[in-house]
Order: structure tokens, then C-alpha cells, then sequence
């Protein structure tokens, strides 16, 4: 019994590794040790569950769940998903695959406690593979339009006509304004915020340099928006 919940642990320790090790190398809020912690904890609670309810039930007389209290594991790593869903200044959300990330490391190992090996390797197999290999894939094969990516700009001009300009430049270089906000900075200048979509095959510096040769064009910021 001992070397059975021994066993489970590692697993579980092993595929909460290979879930951080992939967000570590993307920068991502979640690290190692959290999603090690999060399937080792899931882990645990989840054998004391199904282990609760055979030694503590009487027979005859009480009919316990074995996984009643991992169940609750679900709606607890909620909120640990949702510390790593991010709202940025320029009103985009980040951080949705990272958030699902957590998620999957809890049922990783919920999985590994309840003794489903081989149904959570495959598991983080695909999840991995989902992550980073398919999208790669529907880069290099895929319609052009999941081969965009979104880009977050913050453009100062000294008149009207310049976000007409704008606007239009972007247009003629098959660019999709997603979002558009526009505030006046002070008297003279007025500032622009445009979330779009362009190819994942231009560069962010070409996108900069573009906007920044327009005519009225006081200063320009341009950011790539992850996931």
C-alpha cells in the first residue's frame, strides 16, 4: 500500500513537472514548483479521499463517494487560475492558456490518485503536444487568418487627419483594427489605441516603423499581445 501511494505521488510530481517546465520556458506566470505543487496536493487529496472512504465506511450503514472530496478540487484551483489571468493597461486579457494550464495540473493529479496512469500520461501528452505543436503546425499550413497575432498600439498625433491615416496605412498592409479608443492628451495632441490583427510573419519593428513615417505622427508604442 505504501509503495502504491509512493508511486502515485511521483507520477503525480513527474506530470506536474512537465506542465511548469513548459510554462517556465514560455515566461508564464506558472512555474515548476507551482504545478508541481498543485498535482502533488491534488494528488494527495484525492488518495485520502478514495483511501477515507473504505476505512472509515461501515458496512451496512454508511455509503461514502470515494472521490466526494476530490471533486472539490476543481472549483478550489479556480482561484489559483484566476491570479493568473491578467488585465493589462491596455485593456487586454492574458494569461486564459496559462489559467487552463493550472487547471490541468489538478487533473493530472487527481487522475494519478485515483490510479489512471496511463490516462494521464496520455493526458499531458496532449495537452503539451496542443500547446505547442499544433499551433506551430497551423502556422506553417494553416489559412492565413490563424496565422495572426494581435498587436497592441498606442499612437500620439498632432491632428484629426492623421487617424485617418492611420487607419488607412494599416488597411493597405491587410491589417484588422480589432478595438479602436481615442482620447485627447491635451489641446494640440490627441492619442489613438488600436488593437489588431496583422500576419505573425511581420515583424513588430516594421509595424513601428510604418506608423512612425506618418505625416502628424508624434510618437507610436507597439506591443505583442500574448496569450
Amino acid at each position: 500500500m505504501m509503495y502504491d501511494i509512493l508511486i502515485k505521488l511521483c507520477i503525480s510530481l513527474f506530470l506536474g513537472f512537465l506542465i511548469g517546465i513548459d510554462r517556465q520556458l514560455k515566461h508564464k506566470p506558472l512555474g515548476m514548483k507551482t504545478s508541481m505543487v498543485i498535482s502533488v496536493a491534488s494528488c494527495l487529496i484525492t488518495i485520502v479521499s478514495i483511501e477515507s472512504s473504505h476505512r472509515f465506511a461501515i458496512p451496512g450503514q454508511t455509503n461514502m463517494d470515494p472521490l466526494r472530496l476530490a471533486a472539490q478540487i476543481v472549483s478550489g484551483v479556480g482561484f489559483i487560475g484566476a491570479g493568473v489571468i491578467l488585465r493589462r493597461q491596455n485593456d487586454v486579457i492574458s494569461g486564459l492558456t496559462t489559467a487552463a494550464m493550472v487547471w490541468a495540473a489538478s487533473a493530472l493529479g487527481i487522475a494519478s490518485g485515483a490510479g489512471f496512469y496511463y490516462e494521464a500520461s496520455v493526458a499531458v501528452v496532449l495537452i503539451i503536444v496542443s500547446v505547442n505543436l499544433l499551433p506551430l503546425v497551423i502556422k506553417l499550413f494553416g489559412p492565413t487568418k490563424l496565422n495572426e497575432r494581435d498587436l497592441s498600439l498606442n499612437v500620439v498625433v498632432e491632428h484629426i487627419d492623421a487617424m485617418t491615416a492611420l487607419i488607412g496605412q494599416l488597411q493597405n498592409e491587410s491589417m484588422r483594427v480589432k478595438h479602436s479608443k481615442v482620447k485627447d492628451v491635451n489641446d494640440d495632441l490627441q492619442q489613438i489605441h488600436l488593437v489588431i490583427s496583422a500576419s505573425s510573419k511581420v515583424p513588430i519593428t516594421e509595424v513601428y516603423q510604418k506608423i512612425r513615417q506618418l505625416q502628424h505622427v508624434k510618437a507610436v508604442e507597439v506591443e505583442y499581445i500574448s496569450s
